[in-house]
């Protein structure tokens, strides 16, 4: 393997980290046995700074570079944001209808089951008044569509493990 720079991260395949490298799981590491780790990551990732730091927490995450550009809103290093499962409110589900089914024949039933609206004897349906009167109408005929439990929002992945260098050359500024 290449020399590594400390705190250099790398993805693996296999189940372990080699030696001299840590699994990137957000583990809380003394500073005073990781200094020059601890002087590339500060407290990007957690930890008092005064005698703990954190390693990154890659599980369950995907790494996104820092930063902002045209069109982007701002990332920063450390900063970790979203969920894996979202419950949708109605303002976020796109605009659509909801067909009506309805029949240009005389309503000949007050059975909402296996039919549909049909014209009235007087031939009317709706009331066009500046009050129409309030009905209630069976509740077989209007039945509420959704819920509210959340549903997974993952995109597609392939799980590896993503190490770190615990040890290595320092990584001189460029």
């Amino acid at each position: 393997m290449a020399d590594q720079f400390v705190a250099e991260i790398r993805i693996f395949p296999f189940n372990f980290p080699p030696t001299g490298w840590a699994f990137c799981n957000g583990q809380l590491l003394p500073i005073s046995q990781n200094t020059a780790l601890f002087s590339l990551l500060g407290t990007f990732y957690g930890g008092d700074g005064k005698s703990t730091f954190a390693l990154p927490n890659l599980q369950g995450s995907s790494p996104m570079h820092q930063g902002d550009g045209p069109g982007l809103t701002p990332r920063s290093l450390g900063e970790q944001s979203g969920t894996e499962s979202v419950t949708l409110l109605t303002s976020e589900i796109p605009v659509h209808t909801h067909s009506l089914n309805a029949a240009g024949v005389i309503a000949d039933s007050r059975d909402p089951n296996g039919t549909c609206f049909g014209v009235s004897q007087n031939g009317n349906v709706y009331s066009t008044g500046a009050n129409p009167p309030q009905v209630t109408m069976l509740p077989a005929t209007l039945v509420v569509a959704g819920g509210t439990l959340p549903h997974n929002n993952m995109m597609p992945y392939l799980t590896v493990n993503f190490c770190i260098a615990m040890q290595g050359i320092f990584p001189p500024r460029g």
